[in-house]
């Protein structure tokens, strides 16, 4: 079977190559060529050999996953459909805003934490994503966006908050997180690529040791009775652990502050109490705070909370000094907003009460 180049950073060309008996400078090269001018024919990489195009197409190539759908809103918001394999699709949405872009990218196929006001988690975990898989979903969109060359950049911004729980996956989402920093790749500021997690401290405290990027973290509660409901892997990681990762975390972020990310339900977690909560949890940790109104589908037995409730809520957490923004909700029309991802996947989880989650190297 040929080696796919596409998921390799740096150092995986690097081994590659010796074990090609070829110059360590060569991952450069091929960096270059595959990630800045998004090149797949090794034939027309014109600064290597013939000798090696040769080798290369004979023993490597660069494949990225199928597009099988695309879909496009008014306002730009693009969601493509994106084969993995016979069994799995996963999704990934681009994002255009006035003097940014961003991309939404997932990490596993499914998801196994089983948050109760998302789609994705709804549908159960299969497995997770190569790291092909996910650079490949960057890779992709900037051919289906014209970019030709990286200085002709249209995504300015990549976030991981597509399906999966991308601290369960590191393994994968390091060396995807290496080429988008790479300069010989995407160039992404640390600043501009964040990894959301829902709480998963072995991974929080392994990213911010291997590839500190900005970390966001799904709160959706201030309390640890509520948060347990809402997002299952606080029975396993509490709140007082999770503030604790944070400002570790911190320590070496690219960012000052950790994004908490709160869904907001109506009637569950959007009071005036639970705002003055979420109030004295910041007391903590430096963070801010980004609302995000409640993307309904299917299987939901939540709604949305108002505006006024919403706003109300902001105005709380904005009395006592904190940074809040409210999402603008993109792309629900086509099931392309937060929450509503939800792909193809061929569900092989076994859920008990006690959430099954995998340890992850520290």
């Amino acid at each position: 079977m040929k080696q796919n180049l596409l998921g390799l950073d740096e150092q995986g060309l690097a081994r590659f190559f010796e074990a090609q008996a070829e110059k360590p400078f060569r991952a450069r090269q091929l960096l270059r060529w595959i990630h800045q001018l998004g090149q797949s024919d090794f034939s027309k990489m014109s600064d290597l050999s013939k000798a090696l195009r040769e080798k290369l197409e004979h023993g490597a190539c660069v494949a990225a996953p199928q597009v099988v759908g695309d879909e496009i809103t008014a306002d730009g918001t693009r969601k493509w459909l994106v084969k993995v394999d016979g069994a799995n699709s996963v999704e990934s949405v681009f994002i255009p805003e006035t003097g940014r872009a961003t991309l939404c990218v997932s990490s596993q196929a499914g998801c196994i934490l089983d948050c109760s006001f998302c789609a994705t988690g709804k549908q159960g975990f299969n497995r997770n994503l190569t790291s092909a898989e996910i650079i490949g979903q960057l890779w992709m969109a900037n051919r289906l966006l014209g970019v030709e060359r990286r200085t002709d950049r249209v995504i300015s911004n990549v976030v991981f908050m597509g399906m999966g729980e991308p601290m369960l996956n590191l393994d994968n989402v390091i060396p995807a997180l290496r080429l988008m920093l790479d300069d010989n790749a995407y160039g992404l500021s640390r600043r501009r690529v964040t990894v959301s997690t829902s709480g998963v401290i072995p991974g929080m405290d392994r990213l911010r040791d291997e590839c500190p990027v900005a970390l966001a973290v799904s709160l959706h509660a201030p309390n640890d009775e509520l948060r347990n409901e809402l997002v299952p892997v606080n029975r396993k990681y509490p709140l007082r652990e999770l503030i604790a990762a944070c400002n570790r975390y911190l320590e070496k972020a690219p960012r000052d502050f950790i994004t908490f990310e709160y869904v907001m339900l109506e009637g569950v977690n959007d009071t005036e109490a639970h705002a003055r909560e979420a109030a004295a949890l910041a007391a903590s940790v430096r963070c801010k705070y980004n609302l995000i109104p409640f993307n309904p589908f299917g299987e939901s037995q939540y709604k949305r909370s108002s505006s006024e409730r919403i706003r109300r809520f902001a105005e709380i957490l904005q009395r006592t000094g904190l940074t809040v923004t409210t999402r603008k909700t993109r792309g629900d029309d086509i099931a392309a907003a937060c929450g509503q991802l939800a792909g193809d996947v061929s569900d092989r989880t076994r859920r008990s009460k006690r959430v099954p989650i995998k340890e992850v190297r520290a």
